[in-house]
């Protein structure tokens, strides 16, 4: 695309005196700001440095309480499967076996009922009752887990509802018994109601939009305070990019935003000890900088005072500058791009190709050229409108953009429904595999609104290299010779010229 070279002039040549005291205006508009905006980015860092300190004492005092309860249950699960493997206690009283299993169960806080399973899952031992209770726990997600793995390491379940009247949140916490061949004996599993997380995080003083939450390493929430108006415990989050980037650091600080209330939140986690369970403290972004922001306010009133006058001589001088430079550049947009799609339009793919042959001339390396064609595009768009076909062409243009990452590649729309692929330093191969996961990336697409099948596109590829030396028109040809084959043998597919 040519550019024109010729640079605007001033519409007033203003005398030496009038230029100095504009230069001098405007490095005085510069330096006041920079001065004010630096100390601003400092008290804000501060701000959000102070937040991210108390966000962190909750997080270890929260981490410290956890760990301490979850030691507890490992505590009485360890002395419940060392008791029942005890031969001496077989032969004792129902009673006196019942004291010696769960003797360790009473320090629990927030405690369920602790449970001894055989491996059927029926219940062998109750902490409830001297006599246990009849019941099969096979379905639980942790007898299954068990079951089916012979780590002998603690088992922390997702959020359920108990099999009580009261149908309560719990989680378990559970052990496997391996008999002396490793062999799957049974289940030790005590239960956790929700509530006390619910109790510890009351305690806390965090703000009035900000949060506390508990959850799992695979992204099940077991506890949040304040309780949303919507029941969230035991929904996943493992797909929430927030929840992501906190597995992946593990411990830390990020501010970004919440896709549960979508507000901008300062996050700061930590994983509890070993255990999979991670502490999330998010605060909200205007608590945080309330202050800052009342400051930030004043500042920049006092500041705008002062540079109002310099500032209007420095915007009559740069405002024609400014509107003929955005005029230039939309319209230079606009020469370059598709209205409808957003892609390279058929000018800028000329420029970009011959630029691109040229270049592999000179490198030697291979040039592919891909010619992508909506299957049956006029017959959707007589049946279903002119509107659902420029979302179809929108749609198709996304998903083709999509896998065109490289800077040299580009994309485009050719013309009607047809899209051309620029591949600078690609072979046949390689081309081809970028063909095919367009293809299936399109043909995955859900159904338009009303129609009855998925949209497919046939593309044809032609690759130059040195050892089939044709010109770029011939390139073209093949390509599109390609094409026609492809709908020729049943569309939904992808050719290679030969």
């Amino acid at each position: 695309m040519s550019v024109s070279s010729a640079q605007p002039q001033d519409p007033v040549r203003s005398p030496r005196s009038e230029r100095l005291l504009v230069l001098g205006s405007l490095l005085l508009v510069v330096a006041i700001l920079s001065i004010v905006a630096f100390l601003l980015v400092r008290e804000r860092a501060n701000a959000e440095l102070s937040a991210t300190r108390a966000a962190s004492n909750i997080v270890q005092l929260i981490d410290a309480d956890v760990l301490r309860n979850v030691e507890l249950y490992d505590l009485s699960l360890l002395g419940l499967i060392a008791a029942s493997q005890r031969e001496d206690l077989k032969n004792v009283s129902p009673a006196i076996r019942h004291l010696a299993l769960f003797d360790r169960a009473t320090a629990a806080p927030y405690k369920g009922d602790i449970l001894l399973l055989d491996n059927k899952g029926d219940v062998i031992a109750d902490s409830a009752s001297v006599e246990p209770r009849k019941g099969n726990y096979a379905d639980r997600e942790y007898f299954q887990s068990h079951l089916s793995n012979r780590d002998p390491g603690m088992f922390i379940s997702r959020p359920f509802r108990s099999r009580q009247p009261a149908h309560e949140w719990r989680i378990s916490f559970s052990r496997r018994l391996s008999g002396a061949q490793g062999e799957f004996l049974g289940v030790a599993e005590a239960a956790m109601r929700l509530s006390y997380f619910d109790q510890l995080f009351n305690s806390l003083n965090i703000g009035r939009d900000s949060s506390v939450n508990l959850i799992s390493s695979d992204g099940i929430l077991l506890a949040q305070e304040p309780r949303p108006a919507e029941e969230l415990v035991g929904k996943d989050f493992s797909n929430r990019p927030n929840f992501q980037r906190i597995v992946k650091e593990g411990n830390g600080s990020f501010t970004s935003v919440s896709s549960q209330y979508q507000d901008k939140r300062l996050y700061t986690f930590s994983k509890v000890g070993n255990l999979p369970l991670i502490v999330v403290v998010a605060l909200s972004s205007d608590e945080v900088f309330a202050s800052w922001k009342r400051t930030t306010l004043v500042v920049s009133v006092a500041t705008l005072a002062l540079c109002i006058s310099l500032l209007w001589l420095t915007w009559l001088f740069c405002r024609e500058l400014r509107l003929r430079h955005n005029a230039e550049r939309e319209l230079a947009q606009l020469a370059a791009t598709d209205a409808l799609t957003g892609l390279a339009n058929r000018r800028t793919l000329d420029q970009a190709l011959r630029h691109e042959w040229f270049r592999a001339q000179r490198s030697g390396q291979p040039l592919s050229v891909l010619m992508i064609d909506a299957d049956h595009f006029k017959d959707f768009n007589d049946r279903y409108g002119h509107q659902a076909g420029d979302q179809a062409l929108r749609t198709l243009a996304s998903v083709i953009s999509a896998h065109v990452r490289r800077p040299a590649d580009l994309a485009a729309r050719y013309g009607g429904e047809e899209f051309s692929v620029i591949l600078a330093e690609t072979d046949s191969a390689g081309a081809r595999q970028i063909a095919e996961y367009i293809r299936k990336a399109v043909e995955q697409l859900p159904f338009i609104e009303g129609a009855d099948s998925p949209i497919t596109v046939s593309i044809g590829i032609s690759t130059w290299t040195t050892a089939n030396d044709i010109s770029l028109e011939s390139v073209l040809f093949a390509a599109d010779k390609a094409l026609y084959q492809a709908k020729e043998n049943g569309r939904n597919r992808v050719v290679s010229a030969a």
